[in-house]
């Protein structure tokens, strides 16, 4: 499996959870009903280490079958090619067999050009024989883990880089990092233990207070640093300086006719907070201009919402479906079909 492949592997299921609809606004993130156990946020949580510092989730079902989706696929043309290559892949059919995803991304050291180390866990219903056959015939081999099968599929091995695939329990995959897919199994296995080094990021009360904080009436939610990702991020020296100092930011969206939500940013201190919110009020002040004299446009502008106080700020956005039939009729207009299925 080559390095293309698993950045892509990893990222094309983070745009999925976080990024539906992203183009529009930003990441997006959520819960599923009745997916709380003895902690705020789904179950997966638990087998995530606790010095994660993104993590996000989507219900899947509810997303690739939202109104909002069969709009902008029937309109736009959308390439799925995403898709079609995981599927090529692993024999995981995104629509017909994941129903919600757990995503994290987690401090790596070995990687300049990456935020951090990735993993994935999918439930759903997954053909365990015919996924392992599949990656195999693309170059990965299996080996075992604290009695559990590990599909790996290696490359920079020199660098200790590897990507693998396993399944805690039925209808539960675990993919991404190596290292992680261990970490995970571990703590699936034996559960919190700090005293072994085991914990979770339910351990880690600074993240999980903003998870609790995320209204549950959410499909989809994303958490995390904001710090941990832009230091990567290599933007240019002057952009970087200027940007406000944020530590934490957090997304909570509803997709269904249309993409409503909050997107949450923790400042330094209130100064900071101030200057972002300047920055997001110049923002709308320009994107309110341009939607000049568009019914639909407008309205979706006229819906963003700036708020918080002290060192948070918020805004809050709903994007109505006029606007995903007012750009498919635009994509029309300049000859852009969508795709045959």
């Amino acid at each position: 499996m080559t390095t293309r492949t698993r950045y892509f592997v990893i990222v094309s299921l983070l745009v999925l959870g976080i990024g539906l609809g992203t183009g529009l606004v930003a990441y997006y993130v959520g819960f599923p009903a009745g997916a709380f156990a003895k902690h705020a946020g789904p179950e997966e949580l638990g087998f995530i280490p606790r010095d994660a510092t993104v993590i996000a989730f989507a219900n899947v079902q509810e997303i690739m079958t939202s109104d909002v989706r069969q709009r902008l696929r029937s309109r736009l043309p959308l390439k799925e090619d995403g898709q079609r290559e995981l599927q090529d892949r692993t024999g995981i059919n995104l629509e017909s067999d994941v129903d919600r995803v757990v995503a994290c991304l987690h401090p790596d050291t070995t990687t300049t050009n990456m935020p951090g180390a990735g993993m994935i866990l999918a439930r759903g219903r997954f053909d365990e024989a015919k996924i392992e056959a599949l990656m195999r015939d693309h170059g990965a081999h299996v080996e075992d883990y604290r009695s559990k099968r590990l599909i790996v599929g290696e490359f920079h091995e020199a660098q200790g880089n590897s990507f693998a695939l396993s399944f805690m329990e039925p209808g539960l995959a675990v993919f991404g990092s190596t290292k992680l897919v261990r970490s995970a199994i571990d703590l699936h296995q034996a559960g919190d233990n700090p005293q072994a080094g085991l914990q979770s990021v339910v351990g880690n009360e600074e993240l999980m207070d903003l998870v609790h904080a995320l209204d549950t009436g959410n499909n989809a939610w994303a958490v995390g640093r904001f710090d941990a990702l832009t230091s990567k991020a290599h933007l240019p020296d002057d952009l970087s300086t200027r940007l406000p100092a944020i530590t934490w930011f957090s997304v909570s969206t509803h997709i269904d006719g249309g993409i409503r939500g909050v997107i949450r940013a923790d400042a330094r201190d209130e100064e900071a907070a101030n200057n972002l919110r300047d920055v997001v009020r110049g923002f709308m002040a320009l994107a309110k201009m341009q939607a000049g004299s568009r019914p639909e446009m407008q309205a979706m502008m006229q819906s963003l919402e700036l708020g918080g106080a002290g060192k948070t700020v918020a805004l809050s956005f709903d994007v109505p479906s006029q606007v995903f039939d007012a750009i498919g009729a635009i994509a029309g207009q300049k000859g852009i079909r969508p795709p045959v299925h």
